[in-house]
């Protein structure tokens, strides 16, 4: 079955075509208002940047999406659990510190901030799912008492994933500490010994000091808890996966954790994704890397599926621009998801079709 996919492009000329005003039409054209009724916490599950971090979304954006909330009726907060690694938001007191130096708080955004996993990211819920790789899903307790789920995205690269969209966002996203830890456990990273220099920033980056450098870096398989700080952290691109085929499983398992949370909330989510900013990698390192195409537009649908297949394909559509970590395959139409990680990342979609979450097939309109 066809999904459709709206779409609204970057251009404007007059103040009914900013970017808020778009946002406004995409969410009514999409219909993602129907995911809520009057009275209903409705979870608006984004990134809320890492300190350092420049091109996580703006919080005018989400803002405009909580505007559409409120107008029809229902009662939004932001959210999303805490990370697995060092850094700015591994507990609720950094993340929510993070949260309002980043804009997410009054006045800029009208709905309060709720760390979907708690105060250390031990409150959550174990769902049942008995599928290939997960007996359950463990998550956030806030997205699972939340009546609605807004997933409002930022289309960007990942070395783990290759891309990450409206699943990973939701599926890893929403995964508890200890549901962080199984996504993660089968992706360790390997060293390429010719390559290394022996600068040691993957050990200071290592958040279980499971790194040694004695003229080369050597990784602890033990102690690694897979949360892939190292391989990001790298100026000599010396990291990798052990086994590519983890990398497939990675993505199968934050399909998996969709399946979960999305379990009995037919109907209640909608979805909004960002094409902008498009940088190599994702928005958890504290710094930000050039973006790889010009912004592209913004996306709405009621299908995770098909929102991540149509930004993937409007991303590879897209001319590459010269002069940054997208090496080759500039030429719109090209594969530049490959391009910047060497791995089949569609992987997430055949699987999350195949569970049924959505569609790849989809009919882009618009707006």
């Amino acid at each position: 079955m066809m999904s459709e996919v709206y779409f609204a492009g970057l251009r404007a000329d007059r103040q009914t075509e900013n970017i808020p005003s778009k946002i406004h039409r995409l969410f009514e054209k999409a219909r993602l208002g129907s995911t809520f009724t009057k009275g209903d916490l409705v979870a608006v599950k984004t990134h809320l940047g890492e300190p350092g971090n420049t091109t996580f979304l703006r919080p005018q954006f989400v803002s405009a999406v909580v505007d559409m909330i409120r107008k029809d009726g229902g009662k939004p907060f932001l959210t999303d659990s805490n990370t697995l690694y060092l850094g700015g938001r591994s507990n609720a007191v950094d993340h929510l510190n993070a949260a309002v130096r980043h804009g997410f708080t009054y006045p800029v955004v009208d709905a309060p901030v709720i760390i979907a996993d708690g105060l250390l990211g031990k409150d959550e819920v174990e769902v049942e799912v008995g599928l290939k790789h997960c007996r359950t899903v463990k998550f956030g307790t806030a997205a699972y008492h939340a009546s609605s789920i807004m997933v409002v995205s930022h289309f960007k690269g990942h070395l783990m994933t290759g891309f990450g969209g409206a699943l990973k966002n939701l599926g890893m996203g929403f995964g508890s500490r200890a549901g962080k830890l199984e996504m993660h456990k089968l992706a360790h990273p390997a060293v390429d010994e010719e390559v290394c220099t022996g600068c040691g920033t993957c050990a200071r980056s290592c958040p279980r000091s499971a790194i040694d450098v004695r003229g080369k870096a050597s990784i602890d398989s033990v102690r690694c808890i897979g949360c892939g700080e190292c391989w990001v952290a790298c100026p000599s691109d010396a990291i990798g996966p052990e086994d590519p085929q983890s990398l497939i499983e990675i993505q199968e398992k934050i399909v998996e954790y969709c399946y979960g949370i999305l379990k009995g909330k037919e109907g209640r989510v909608g979805y909004m994704t960002f094409v902008v900013d498009v940088t190599p990698h994702c928005d958890c390192p504290g710094w930000s890397d050039r973006p790889v195409v010009p912004d592209v537009g913004i996306l709405a649908s009621l299908d995770p599926v098909a929102i991540d297949q149509a930004a993937a394909d409007l991303f590879n559509n897209s001319k590459g621009l010269e002069g940054t970590a997208l090496g080759h395959n500039l030429a719109p139409g090209e594969d530049k998801i490959r391009a910047l990680v060497d791995m089949d990342w569609t992987a997430q979609l055949r699987y999350a079709e195949e569970l049924g979450l959505g569609s790849r097939t989809y009919k882009l309109i618009e707006i």
